[in-house]
């Protein structure tokens, strides 16, 4: 049994999916659209929330799992049926009866156990978006967005990603849109996901968040050699790496990608300065891949710069900076 579906490749996992379930509904979004809408750029240094086994400091480029999903159902007017599940034979029954109905049928899962990924790409991340729209035997047919072609699962495979355990755990949560509108004006809800953003990195009063958590982070990074030594030091710096370069889209990543949305709201809204905010945006994309590269050859001992730490934190400065003027701008022109 297989529905009739198009596989799309995306950027990031969480909007590709959305993007794709609402076209096979036909409402055409594009990735980057779902990606603006549902206010997904964001920034948080969190040294509170400590990962992995060495407890590194959160640090998050992208509003948090399942928030994107419930902003665009919101904005578009689109309402999906999103549920999790304690018993995982449960769970299967639930995603084999939406195929039976002839719903394409979105998953969370953790990477690791997705055996059709290549092996560096899978580890302990829990909340990574997948679609089955089929099922022929025991294998289920899946369109994974960072894949170019739809690949096959086992049905027992399927099931230990569904129910991987950790922080983010997916409880075998599975959603798909039950309602879609025939069409949307998008100029309102291209207009509050602009807002949204902007309020998110300018005005939240913590200071750990937006261009101000850009900062603290920058001064943590300045530190750490002297507070942690060297080696730490360099393990920290090295998971940063991975934050931006290799969970989800990472942090240039999302800039290329809210870049493209800035230019789609400049057409949607009939604004040139936000295709200038896309232009200087997607230009600190290229910052932030600046750090990125200084931080992987800082983290393996390769000396490049005097003083490395310092100077990934100005970096990070210039990208506070450089964000928090693009913001302004933006704000201005939608308040």
């Amino acid at each position: 049994m297989q529905i009739p579906f198009t596989h799309l490749q995306g950027a990031h996992c969480e909007t590709a999916t959305i993007a794709s379930l609402l076209q096979h509904r036909g409402l055409h979004v594009t990735e980057p659209q779902v990606f603006g809408i549902g206010s997904g750029f964001f920034f948080a240094y969190l040294p509170f929330i400590k990962v992995s086994d060495q407890k590194f400091p959160l640090v998050s480029f992208r509003a948090p799992p399942g928030s994107i999903l419930k902003k665009v159902g919101k904005r578009l007017g689109v309402t999906f049926h999103d549920v999790t599940f304690k018993d995982e034979g449960k769970a299967m029954d639930a995603l084999d009866r939406a195929l039976d109905q002839g719903i394409p049928t979105a998953l969370q899962t953790g990477v690791y156990w997705l055996p059709y990924l290549p092996g560096a790409f899978r580890f302990h991340f829990n909340a990574h978006n997948i679609i089955v729209y089929g099922r022929e035997g025991d294998e289920y047919l899946v369109s994974d967005p960072v894949l170019a072609e739809p690949v096959r699962c086992s049905r027992a495979d399927l099931q230990r990603a569904r129910f991987s355990r950790g922080d983010m755990a997916p409880n075998g949560r599975l959603y798909y849109p039950l309602t879609v509108p025939a069409q949307v004006d998008l100029k309102g809800p291209v207009r509050q996901g602009l807002k949204d953003a902007c309020f998110n990195m300018l005005k939240i009063p913590v200071p750990l968040i937006g261009v101000r958590g850009m900062r603290r982070l920058a001064r943590v990074v300045e530190g750490w050699p002297a507070k942690l030594g060297p080696e730490m030091a360099a393990l920290n710096i090295g998971h940063l790496v991975l934050l931006l370069e290799e969970i989800g889209t990472g942090g240039a990543g999302f800039r290329f990608m809210y870049g493209a949305f800035l230019r789609d709201a400049a057409q949607i809204l009939g604004m040139d300065g936000l295709a200038d905010a896309a232009r200087r945006l997607t230009a600190v994309g290229d910052r932030w891949r600046d750090f990125a590269l200084l931080a992987s050859r800082t983290c393996k001992g390769r000396k490049v710069v005097e003083n490395p730490y310092g100077h990934l934190a100005d970096i990070l400065r210039e990208c506070a900076d450089r964000e928090e003027a693009i913001f302004r701008d933006v704000r201005a022109l939608v308040r």
